[in-house]
């Protein structure tokens, strides 16, 4: 009776065993998951922090060569400043907005210009308008009209 109890021990264990392990291995499946999960994240955070830290070297070198193109604008605009004020400390008439060619070639457009016609007709016209009558039509006049009536 001892190997039949046995035997029903060994039974009843193997179900249990199996149903444990039915229920365990599921809670395992779900924690595989969610560490494959948290895996994942971690890969695609370290990857965002590179990506991050990639943009902002690029935009730290943008800035460095904007910060260069300003200065050297900046200098181009105070040696400028330094020219004009020296070109007008000295005698203005020195240099002409126009150069001689550009005058001489000014001067003969105008001369070649065509007076402007002036419009005869509308210095000698005294008379009215054909659509217009010289007679009054009595059209504003507060005169009361006659009433005909057809009866």
């Amino acid at each position: 009776m001892t190997v039949v109890t046995a035997l029903v021990v060994f039974i009843i264990g193997a179900i249990l065993g199996f149903i444990a392990n039915h229920f365990l291995s599921s809670s395992n499946q779900e924690q595989r998951k969610l560490t494959e999960q948290v895996n994942k994240s971690e890969a695609a955070l370290s990857q965002y922090k590179l990506d991050v830290a990639d943009h902002l070297e690029s935009s730290a070198k943008l800035l460095e060569q904007m910060n260069g193109t300003c200065q050297t604008a900046m200098k181009q605009m105070q040696e400028s400043t330094q020219l004009l004020k020296h070109a007008t400390t000295n005698d203005t008439d020195a240099m002409p907005f126009f150069s001689q060619e550009t005058q001489d070639q000014l001067a003969q457009t105008v001369g070649l210009r065509h007076p402007k016609k002036t419009d005869k007709k509308s210095d000698t016209v005294t008379e009215a308008p054909l659509d217009y009558s010289g007679e009054a039509s009595g059209l504003f006049t507060d005169e009361k009209q006659k009433q005909t009536s057809n009866v």
